[in-house]
């Protein structure tokens, strides 16, 4: 017979296992963010090159974090806040691994920026990824610690990259304008911003997935009313 005690800490081992991997393929994301940006800050093409070999690493994480959610619906059909957990965590895995892709975007930029005379933009690609990694962090920190107000947060600052994409993308026109013989150099910047820009996006998702997890709330594109879900302080 079955040892229901048994069958509990076997699940809950199961459940902290997944959060784990979660953890380890969060950190793995911000990491190759930031060695794609410092590739283009720096013009290090070895870490371009890294962060395109290591996408392998992210794209497996997906995979191992869908198999181990799969398998513990199929198997052990959990009910409600575990079931959220669960169906969350394989999402925000889906929204790590398209964070990783767009990190692979801005290293390739790197490489064609690196192979070339470098052009000066007036922009800083470094403070807007720091804003944009904050972010990820952020939403990562709600998911540890369940807590919505904090994902609450990353939605709020969203609305500050969006700004910085609007201004660091007419800067580079303004370039564009002035110096037409940079054109196909200044465009690979133009991708990039927009890269980070899809970054902060998909932070904003994961913090969605966190109100879900913990509310039970599917709040996705309502960001202006999630106050209201909240609990009271």
């Amino acid at each position: 017979m079955a040892n229901p005690r048994r069958a509990v800490r076997q699940f809950d081992q199961e459940l902290e296992d997944l959060k784990t991997n979660l953890l380890q393929m969060a950190a793995l994301a911000e990491e190759a963010v930031r060695k794609a940006i410092a590739s283009v800050e720096t013009r290090n093409s070895d870490l371009a090159r890294e962060v395109i070999t290591d996408d392998a690493k992210l794209n497996q994480f997906e995979l191992d974090i869908e198999d181990q959610g799969l398998k513990l619906l199929a198997l052990r059909q959990p009910l409600a806040t575990d079931l959220r957990l669960i169906i969350a965590t394989m999402r925000i895995a889906t929204e790590l691994e398209r964070i990783a892709d767009q990190a692979v975007n801005i290293a390739e930029r790197a490489l064609e920026l690196n192979s070339r005379e470098p052009v000066v933009v007036p922009i800083d690609l470094k403070f807007m990824a720091d804003l944009t990694l904050s972010m990820l962090r952020t939403s990562i920190d709600a998911f540890v610690q369940h807590d919505p107000r904090l994902a609450v947060q990353v939605c709020q600052r969203d609305s500050e990259i969006d700004l910085l994409d609007d201004e660091y993308i007419q800067k580079v026109l303004d370039c564009m304008i002035a110096e037409s013989r940079w054109v196909t150099r200044l465009h690979h910047f133009v991708i990039i911003i927009r890269n980070l820009e899809r970054i902060a996006d998909l932070a904003t998702n994961i913090a969605e997935d966190i109100v879900f997890i913990v509310e039970g709330k599917v709040i996705k594109h309502r960001c202006e009313e999630w106050e209201p879900y909240l609990p009271s302080p």
